[in-house]
């Protein structure tokens, strides 16, 4: 029976990237067999292994369980984690998937639009990779008309001494008088109501509305749909490249 590095199954089984995964096992969150797990060590999928207690998979082969991707227009007020620390509803328990599923990356509370769900670690942690350059789209309203200088310094770059960083250069379009297009490469903590507040502008509604070739077209607020085919094939193609794997999901 072919094995893999704990970290890996850990993944494949949908709890969490392979870096969240090796800090559980050093923390001693996971058991292989009654025993506490080591960074390193490999299963095959046939074992007994418990995350916190609870058993993960089962009698699989290894094999992981059937992927998941689901598209999500998350509304405003809704927290993408499930920490219930500023009581908020998160977005977990707003889908309500049967199967663990969580989301790729955040969207803030105070902003809605898409945001991508799944049960594969890898695949989120390849997007989310701060040097990937994979692109998200947005729709930004301000607080006040702007003009072409604060574009122009928008598309840029724009510092942000609090975080010690210079946002990489971006396209920007007007949509009207106080609302603009941004698309980014990078995923700076509140990068964009950042940005607005150095150029002395208040974001005062933020909808993000693609992220590589998946777009959130008429979903309704709250609603959530599972990708398509075509969508599965082109992230992983453009996440993993032409040798990278497909899955046997299609």
């Amino acid at each position: 029976m072919e094995s893999v590095r704990l970290n890996k199954y850990l993944s494949m089984q949908g709890i969490c990237s392979r870096r969240e995964a090796d800090r559980r096992i050093a923390a001693g969150e996971i058991t292989i067999d009654g025993r506490t797990a080591m960074v390193g060590d490999r299963v095959t999928g046939l074992e007994r292994i418990c995350c916190q207690g609870r058993q993960i998979g089962g009698t699989d082969k290894g094999q992981g369980t059937k992927p998941v991707l689901l598209v999500v227009n998350k509304p405003c007020g809704v927290v993408c984690t499930a920490s219930d620390k500023d009581r908020a509803p998160n977005v977990v328990d707003l889908v309500g998937y049967p199967s663990r599923i969580y989301p790729v990356g955040r969207l803030d509370k105070d902003s809605e639009g898409l945001l991508l769900m799944t049960n594969q670690g890898e695949l989120a942690n390849r997007i989310m990779h701060a040097g990937s350059l994979h692109e998200k789209e947005y729709l930004v309203t301000v607080d006040r008309p702007f003009h072409e200088t604060f574009l122009k310094k928008m598309r840029e770059g724009v510092e942000l001494k609090e975080l010690g960083e210079m946002t990489r250069p971006c396209v920007v379009e007007p949509k009207g008088p106080r609302c603009f297009r941004i698309v980014l490469t990078q995923g700076l903590n509140r990068q964009i109501r950042r940005m607005c507040q150095v150029l002395g502008y208040r974001v005062v509604a933020l909808k993000r509305v693609r992220i590589m070739n998946i777009h959130l077209g008429k979903l309704g607020t709250g609603e959530f749909r599972k990708a398509t085919e075509d969508e599965w094939k082109e992230l992983v193609h453009r996440v993993y490249g032409k040798s990278g794997c497909l899955w046997e999901v299609l």
